[in-house]
């Protein structure tokens, strides 16, 4: 079993901690805000963003939540980006990572195993890997002429789209889709399985075995 945040089972059960990872807007970090404001078992401890310029800074900025941008061209390669990456966490001692349209690779670094979700906007292993990101994925979908799509929270590895896979629902492709509007459905199932996955871990009922997720029965974590 690897390293999921393990909590009593009571009423008095801690707040999950969540970091948010993230390269543009922010619409499901907002996503989020709302649903915590509503009861979900979470707090936002503080975001990341690799562009200066991505708006979800200043979502994390009006609810006075630490936003830090952690430009991706600043940095020579992967391992120093990923050295300020974890340098920016450390005083936020998150429970669980949330890569939410994060552009480039986490490294989990023996640190995070277990604790990164990704959210991938196709049913993997289809359409996932190297180059599979954004309206790529649609593109390519509508392209190969699948009647179902999807969206698929994993957790992170060290291989592209290759983590277990914790929830995954299935959207029908219709003929007259193009890239926007079949991306606009399934973005708001990659959204409701965010807020789902969080509940599951933040109640003690995942557990990863062998490269697979168990769900434990509600009242039984």
């Amino acid at each position: 079993m690897t390293g999921l945040p393990q909590t009593p089972n009571s009423g008095t059960r801690p707040k999950l901690r969540i970091a948010v990872l993230l390269s543009g807007s922010g619409t499901s970090l907002e996503n989020i805000f709302d649903h915590i404001d509503q009861g979900l078992p979470a707090e936002v401890v503080c975001v990341l963003a690799s562009s200066k310029s991505a708006f979800g800074l200043e979502r994390a900025e009006k609810r006075s939540i630490p936003a830090i941008a952690v430009p991706r061209r600043d940095h020579a390669d992967v391992v120093e980006f990923n050295d300020a990456l974890h340098a920016a966490l450390e005083p936020y001692a998150p429970d669980l990572v949330c890569l939410l349209g994060f552009m480039s690779p986490f490294e989990l670094r023996g640190r995070y195993e277990g604790r990164a979700l990704n959210v991938h906007p196709a049913l993997i292993p289809a359409f996932s890997g190297k180059g599979f990101y954004g309206h790529h994925v649609h593109e390519a979908v509508l392209k190969k002429g699948v009647k179902l799509t999807g969206a698929t929270v994993h957790f992170v590895t060290d291989g592209y789209d290759e983590g277990p896979i914790l929830l995954q629902q299935t959207v029908d492709v219709l003929d007259d889709d193009t890239p926007d509007s079949l991306a606009g459905r399934v973005q708001a199932l990659e959204r409701r399985l965010v807020l789902e996955a969080i509940e599951l871990i933040a109640a003690g009922r995942v557990r990863i075995e062998d490269g697979r997720t168990w769900i434990a029965s509600e009242g039984a974590a």
